[in-house]
């Protein structure tokens, strides 16, 4: 199975989130809107995916969302996304 890097927005934080998974993302999703109260995505349900990337490797995987996050960056991020699209 791949491993996906991916990005979540939540409307209602108006924020993103970037992670990394081995699961499958639709169940990985859930997972972040279930975590009532718990984390960075705990506080909110409405996370959804709006960039993924898939991995032969879980190093892979997690070297780019490293990499992604040490741009710091909301627009490189959103350049990202649309370039996606």
């Amino acid at each position: 199975m791949p491993c996906h890097f991916y990005i979540l927005f939540s409307e209602t934080k108006n924020r993103f989130y970037i992670g990394a998974t081995c699961d499958h993302l639709d169940q990985r999703v859930r997972r972040h809107n279930a975590n009532h109260k718990k984390g960075f995505t705990g506080h909110q349900n409405d996370w959804m995916i709006v960039y993924s990337e898939a991995f032969p490797s879980k190093q892979q995987a997690f070297d780019r969302e490293r990499e992604v996050k040490g741009w710091k960056s909301r627009k490189k991020i959103i350049d990202l996304i649309s370039s996606q699209n």
